[in-house]
């Protein structure tokens, strides 16, 4: 069954965690004790209503405040897909967790208060997903309760929407009204708004089309780890396992391992359930090699005549997520799909404001929740992509090697 990750993003207060709620009740994907929870809970803060967004906010700062912190994750599934939800937080102050929750999505639903139409905080959760290249994009417009229904208040939203995404790398837009807390186009069609022609929310993320967003075309595999079981059953099996992050691989197929440049053809691809005559992303797979050769985790299995870029300095749009500013000269751990090398800040290129997407060149540094352009020189090269061609090897971490904690989020775009 194929499965769809989607993020929700938004300004406080906009409905995210309400909207999720509903569909996981109207979904029947609850258990009897967690809505049993959630409406004791509902009474004993003398809510008048069953408040779904409490599945979600399960932090007791998130209850108590009434706003997500965390990034939540949910799990559930229709008869035609299976779904991760990541339920990100819309505070400007925690920007990083939604992109950390954006990261991975196929697909982010933006919701905006139909009584308060576009705000700032919308415009740059559009932005991020445009700059964390997530495929589709829906924007909600929820509370349509609260504007009597109206059409003119929903047109307006989205006119004023379409003209700001315009000037934004957004490939799919779908644009839905909707009232989370009421459940109003977000399961089933909803009668108070006969204006409204097109699909409820989740008829919308049971068909749309993701298959395609994946690259086919570039064949990437990083090793993650090497098999060598010593037994008697496998004698000198050798076996190199990850996940594939773009193209397809067959028995057969010549291939070439980086960065040895050495080429061979592949013997054998297998899964947790056997054998596979192909494979292709989001795959895990262990691939055998008919030629023994030295593979080990970090190296990248290609096509000859499409590879990677090898690089050494890069540039990169990166987010940073930590107190401590990101200045010139300064030092961290670099992870980029199986490889960890170290890397030299060399340059702060430009500051973005995310708000008025106005580049800021006279900027030394980057704060918490800041977006900007960097040169990177690395210890070790980097078999890359740029992120818009390649998600996952145009991506990577930034560590502080003394706290090992991540510090920053980045997606290249020039390697040299």
């Amino acid at each position: 069954m194929d499965l769809l990750r989607f993020a929700t993003a938004g300004s406080v207060d906009d409905g995210k965690s309400t909207m999720i709620g509903r569909l996981l009740y109207d979904t029947k994907a609850l258990f009897v004790d967690q809505l049993e929870s959630v409406e004791r809970t509902s009474r004993e803060r003398g809510d008048d209503y069953t408040d779904l967004a409490l599945l979600t906010d399960g932090l007791r700062a998130e209850r108590e405040q009434g706003i997500t912190i965390d990034v939540a994750y949910r799990y559930f599934a229709t008869p035609r897909r299976k779904f991760i939800i990541a339920d990100t937080p819309g505070h400007i102050q925690y920007t990083r967790n939604m992109v950390t929750g954006a990261s991975s999505a196929n697909l982010a639903v933006v919701l905006v208060d139909a009584r308060k139409g576009i705000v700032e905080q919308s415009r740059r959760h559009a932005f991020l997903v445009s700059l964390l290249r997530v495929p589709h994009l829906v924007l909600a417009v929820n509370k349509m309760d609260l504007v009597d229904w109206s059409e003119q208040v929903y047109e307006q939203i989205a006119d004023e929407f379409t003209n700001f995404a315009a000037k934004l790398d957004i490939a799919d837009l779908t644009i839905i009204p909707i009232s989370a807390l009421h459940g109003d186009n977000i399961v089933t069609r909803s009668e108070r708004m006969p204006w409204y022609e097109g699909p409820s929310l989740l008829h919308h993320l049971e068909h749309v089309h993701i298959a395609s967003d994946r690259n086919l075309v570039d064949v990437r595999f990083p090793v993650q780890y090497v098999i060598r079981p010593q037994s008697h059953r496998y004698v000198d099996y050798r076996g190199y396992t990850g996940q594939i992050a773009g193209g397809v691989l067959k028995p057969g197929d010549e291939v070439m391992v980086l960065p040895s440049g050495f080429t061979t053809r592949i013997a054998s691809i297998s899964t947790a359930d056997g054998p596979v005559d192909e494979a292709f992303p989001p795959m895990s797979v262990t691939v055998r090699l008919e030629d023994e050769i030295d593979v080990s985790r970090g190296d990248m299995i290609c096509r000859q005549h499409n590879q990677p870029t090898v690089a050494q300095e890069i540039d990169a749009m990166v987010c940073w997520m930590t107190d401590r500013p990101l200045i010139p000269g300064a030092k961290f751990g670099l992870k980029h799909t199986t490889r960890s090398v170290r890397g030299l800040v060399k340059e702060l290129q430009y500051r973005l404001d995310v708000n008025t997407l106005h580049r800021n060149e006279s900027a030394d540094r980057l704060g918490l929740n800041e977006i900007g352009r960097v040169r990177l020189r690395t210890t070790a090269p980097l078999l890359a992509d740029e992120y818009r061609r390649n998600r996952t090897t145009g991506g990577f971490i930034l560590v502080d090697e003394t706290t090992n904690s991540t510090v920053g989020a980045g997606m290249i775009t020039d390697a040299s």
